[in-house]
């Protein structure tokens, strides 16, 4: 097997220096994590345990199989804003009774559990990861609907929640709402769209408006409980399928509904079991390098990611700034793109067409490792024709049809990021280690061209260039693409689907083939045409 070697000193100097700043880079990411979940607050949480119920995440723990994973997507949503860091909503991937379901519930300990835009976005984004995986929707409801405020925002594109529910159904894939308090408004919807719904005994609440508006709107009298409660949707309205006595037997019961749904994986599956790398997973932290200036080399990641650390590089001597080759991870047959130096000249532009070409041929998903400054400038590059063959890359991502996922794994700079298919380019998954980096270009290169476009405009007036403006504006610029650049800035924008230890990675990938397999894997060929050499 073509087994990659070890060429890490865990000794050395700049391992040390490197692992150290992603140490103290994650303690900064656990400090955020820990904010979001805290929910609303001491206050809040316990004003929601006084009322006898579970916290969110005590509820989706309890949802899953014992023992398994649950991989929450975007949980620093928000981050930045007004609204609180997560954006009172978590969304994950959890197995249920065998069967991996995209999972969503409202956090109520959050303004009542109501959703700013972030909200919306992050729920959006786990409806568009359940249709083009065909993952079952388990929606864990207690919703204060739209926050108000706010509702401008959110209104219109909150909306194609129900349209991607209803569309999961339509795809023959289940949909379930557990309603474990209020739902009410354009929230009444969401369990009034779902294949299954179970309601809890005196908890759960459905109508399209509480007795408050009804009084407002018709004069009507009436109570929570005849007006949308669990015993009278169960009872006369139908809209309960299922009666829970308490929030324990509501989710036994969404198990038991997994358990008897009968879903299947449409893709072929991992080989075997998948094999261990060699190499320890704990050397990633100190693999990458803490100045995203100063190149590493990619395959040092790949040895400790894929089976074996077994990798079959293709054209290896060819486009030395982009690694590209077949290997496994945890049993599933992947083809990868790593980045090197940095720069996608036009060597590798064509080599990455042809690359994804032929994977697409074979119906094998693709892992791109993003650590890219774009593509090559300058007249001689421009002449060899780099817009066309950057194109050409950047066509091949668009047009592949085989699963894409996504690792940030350093900078993600311009068309780069396009053609080492970043959120634009539709990865399925697409994850970010906590010191990269994504923008147009480096934060000095940005103000050195505003700075330079200034000077040539002055120039050209016949006026004063003011040095000391330029550089307060340089200052003010670096400083400006510097914070919109970082990590978590990105992930607040739900631009990628969570920021992860680097030593999680294969876990994370494994966990992500093995969801992109519920759906059929198949590339785009059989069109009449066979793979163009580039």
């Amino acid at each position: 097997m073509p087994i990659l070697s070890d060429q890490i000193d865990p000794r050395s100097a700049a391992y040390q220096a490197n692992a150290a700043h992603m140490l103290e880079l994650l303690a900064e990411h656990d400090r955020q994590l820990a904010i979001a979940n805290a929910g609303g607050g001491e206050k809040y949480v316990a004003r929601h345990r006084q009322r006898g119920k579970l916290l969110i995440r005590e509820r989706i723990q309890l949802l899953i199989d014992p023992d398994s994973a649950f991989l929450e997507l975007s949980p620093l949503a928000a981050w930045g804003t007004d609204f609180p860091v997560g954006a009172g909503t978590v969304t994950g991937i959890g197995v249920i009774e065998g069967v991996e379901c995209m999972i969503t519930g409202n956090d109520s300990t959050v303004r009542g559990g109501t959703s700013g835009l972030a909200g919306v976005r992050k729920s959006l984004r786990a409806l568009e990861i359940a249709i083009e995986n065909r993952l079952p929707f388990i929606s864990l409801t207690e919703s204060g609907g739209a926050d108000l405020p706010h509702q401008s925002d959110i209104f219109i594109p909150g909306g194609k929640t129900f349209h991607d529910i209803t569309t999961l159904s339509a795809m023959g894939v289940p949909t379930m709402s557990i309603v474990f308090g209020s739902s009410t408004a354009g929230g009444a919807y969401q369990p009034g769209m779902s294949d299954y719904v179970v309601m809890i005994d005196k908890r759960s609440k459905v109508f399209l408006g509480g007795p408050p508006l009804v009084k407002m709107a018709t004069g009507e009298e009436s109570d929570d409980e005849s007006l949308g409660g669990a015993e009278m949707h169960a009872r006369v309205s139908g809209l309960a399928d299922y009666f829970a006595t308490d929030e324990f037997d509501a989710i036994r019961i969404g198990r038991q509904i997994m358990r008897r749904i009968n879903h299947r994986k449409l893709g072929p599956g991992p080989r075997g079991a998948g094999r261990a790398p060699h190499y320890s997973p704990e050397q990633l932290l100190g693999i990458p390098s803490a100045d995203l200036k100063v190149p590493f080399d990619p395959r040092d990641v790949i040895a400790r990611i894929v089976d074996e650390s077994d990798f079959d590089e293709f054209k290896p001597l060819y486009g030395s700034s982009l690694v590209t080759g077949y290997a496994e991870i945890h049993g599933y047959n992947v083809g990868i793109l790593a980045n090197h130096r940095g720069v996608l000249f036009n060597e590798e532009s064509q080599k990455a067409a042809q690359f994804i070409q032929l994977a697409n041929q074979t119906d094998t998903p693709l892992v791109f490792l993003q650590n890219t400054t774009g593509y090559m400038v300058g007249k001689q590059y421009e002449q060899r024709g780099i817009v066309k063959d950057g194109s050409k890359m950047i066509n091949a991502v668009s047009n592949s049809s085989v699963p894409h996922l996504t690792i940030n794994m350093g900078a993600s700079y311009g068309a780069g990021n396009y053609g080492m298919c970043g959120r634009p380019f539709g990865p399925r998954l697409l994850f970010t280690w906590p010191h990269a980096k994504t923008a147009v270009m480096g934060p000095q290169q940005l103000a050195g061209v505003l700075s330079i476009v200034a000077r040539q405009s002055a120039e050209s007036m016949g006026r004063p260039f003011d040095e000391e403006a330029d550089a307060q504006m340089r200052a003010a610029v670096e400083a400006q693409i510097e914070r919109e650049s970082l990590a978590p800035f990105m992930t607040g924008k739900l631009y990628d689907d969570g920021i992860i230890d680097p030593r999680d990675t294969r876990t994370v990938l494994g966990i992500a083939l093995s969801v992109v397999h519920n759906n059929v894997i198949r590339g785009r060929h059989g069109d009449g045409f066979g793979v163009f050499r580039m």
